[in-house]
């Protein structure tokens, strides 16, 4: 039987063959269930507005995600294992919003968790990146919807402890998301949006007080648990 590695390094080579093939249709599948012509031309115009606040500006990534970093491999593979050997807690959060949009990138949609996980939000995503200066949460939470992981951090974490969490990202990007997030209560969290149960689904989060060399494994798993289970399945 597989180990565990082994079943991971399998599913890593499946998910970047999709990737592979999806690469050309993917901004059209983003599209899907826009509709009428009048919002496609919409989402168009406002995509502008996006990039313009977006994060992905590459001297305030360097700035504040340096390269150098380092993470052992992964031992710990068990979701609430690892949580647990980080001091790192594990929530299910009460989901709402599914295909619910905004078409307004100056409107503030109040969420139930910090960092959020589920709601109504704004009509395009962004780009699944590292980001120096965080994009929306409306923005994010249509990612989420999308069955992204959004890994948040305090942007005064020690320098080396944002080389690794670099580090950490930089190994498996894959519907990955790295933001900073000046006001969230901990130091390092994650969340996600899974489809279950119908129709709004399941918002989840991980939340890390401390950055111990347990926490990658924690963030790992989580990542691996929660991927692609998003409400909707976009690659």
């Amino acid at each position: 039987m597989a180990s565990r590695k082994e079943q991971k390094e399998a599913l890593r080579r499946e998910r970047e063959e999709r990737e592979r093939e999806v690469k050309a249709a993917q901004r059209r599948k983003r599209m899907v269930g826009y509709g009428v012509a009048a919002a496609m031309a919409a989402a168009a115009a406002i995509v502008v507005a996006v990039l313009a606040l977006g994060g992905g500006d590459e001297g305030k990534v360097a700035e504040l995600l340096p390269s150098g970093g380092e993470v052992a491999e992964q031992q710990e593979f068990d979701l609430a294992a690892a949580a647990g050997a980080a001091g790192c807690e594990l929530r299910d959060v009460k989901a709402s919003g599914t295909a619910d949009h905004t078409t307004d990138i100056n409107e503030r949609i109040k969420y139930n968790s910090n960092p959020p996980t589920t709601g109504r939000h704004f009509i395009e995503p962004v780009g699944d990146e590292a980001y120096g200066e965080a994009p929306t949460d409306e923005q994010l939470v249509h990612n989420l919807e999308h069955g992204r992981v959004v890994i948040w951090f305090k942007p005064g974490l020690s320098r080396d402890t944002r080389a690794d969490l670099k580090a950490l990202y930089d190994e498996d990007t894959y519907q990955m998301v790295l933001a900073p997030r000046r006001n969230i209560p901990y130091e390092i969290a994650a969340s996600a949006w899974n489809a279950e149960p119908a129709p709004n689904g399941t918002g989840r989060l991980i939340t890390c007080d401390r950055a111990d060399p347990e926490l990658w494994d924690a963030l790992r798993a989580f990542r691996d648990e929660h991927r692609s289970n998003g409400p909707e399945p976009i690659p």
